[in-house]
């Protein structure tokens, strides 16, 4: 079993795998719905502008079901080609077979990716034994540092507090992004570990950080970087009250973007209503925001502040 982790605050986000502000980044079509590899560029430079320390690419919100292994790799090299080395990216491999994830891990390292994001495997819901042997033989294929995805209510079955805690022994294993929403649970992972957690639900952004997590991998953030850079600083500085303000103040903008249909349909809405994307298209199954959803949207912003 690895050591405690020790209280957060302390460490800046250069000592961390991943920083501290991280945004699960669209992936922008045209309007036949081919990949648009400029808007891809476009758009991660502007999330590295607002803050962002990584960048996950080929994740859910980026419509990771929808794009080839070979659009995967193209996205990454895109980005770093935008970016350079000022944000780490974080490639998405994650599937429900163990072969698969490794042949993507493999080609996201040979592309530059400098951390892989590893689901847990949906659909098939295997044991946990199962589990454990999926994440260590991808953390093997590799030598970059991995960042487990435990996301129940997508992939339909949990990582476990005790199967996560012997993960963590594995040099390569060193972060969750935990989107499960059991804080008791993460309590318990963190005070028998050294993994580094972010939170995956941004509505529990602040009671993540106030536990002990270093940092947030974001949806919303797409729209609201500097506030969310904000909130991360405050808490580290330990000024709970600023942070209290900024989450509360964000509470229209999660709640229409993560609660009125699917994340990557508002958030692409709210990107073009930003301006940062022209076109808002995704892929079948996935479908545009209606424009009763892009009015929720437009008002929810404005009252969150985030657009004019």
């Amino acid at each position: 079993m690895s050591s405690p982790a020790s209280t957060p605050s302390p460490t800046s986000s250069e000592a961390l795998p991943f920083g501290r502000l991280t945004t699960a980044m669209i992936t922008p079509f045209r309007p036949d719905g081919s990949l648009d590899l400029d808007a891809v560029q476009k758009v991660a430079t502007y999330l590295v502008d607002g803050g962002n320390d990584a960048l996950v690419l080929n994740g859910t919100t980026g419509e990771a079901p929808t794009t080839s292994d070979q659009e995967k790799v193209q996205i990454i090299r895109a980005v770093r080609e935008a970016v350079g080395d000022r944000a780490k990216l974080v490639a998405g491999v994650g599937t429900n077979d163990t072969a698969h994830t490794i042949e993507c891990a493999k080609q996201a390292e040979a592309a530059g990716a400098d951390g892989l994001l590893v689901v847990t495997p949906y659909y098939n819901k295997p044991p946990q034994d199962g589990l454990r042997a999926h994440f260590t033989a991808v953390a093997d294929a590799t030598g970059l540092p991995n960042m487990l995805y435990d996301i129940p209510g997508r992939a339909g079955v949990e990582i476990k507090s005790e199967t996560l805690i012997a993960l963590a022994a594995h040099p390569r294993i060193v972060a969750v992004k935990d989107a499960k929403g059991d804080l008791a649970g993460t309590t318990k992972v963190l005070a028998n570990t050294d993994l580094f957690y972010y939170c995956g639900a941004d509505e529990l952004n602040l009671a993540s950080l106030a536990i002990g997590a270093v940092g947030i991998a974001s949806v919303v953030a797409h729209v609201a970087s500097r506030e969310y850079r904000q909130l991360i600083d405050a808490v580290v500085a330990g000024d709970l009250a600023q942070a209290q303000d900024i989450d509360r103040r964000l509470v229209p903008a999660v709640e229409t973007i993560m609660t009125k249909t699917q994340g990557a349909i508002m958030v692409k809405a709210a990107l073009k209503l930003a301006g940062v994307i022209e076109h808002a298209t995704l892929r079948l199954p996935l479908v545009e925001a209606t424009a009763e959803q892009t009015d929720w949207l437009t008002t929810d912003l404005k009252q969150a502040g985030l657009i004019a």
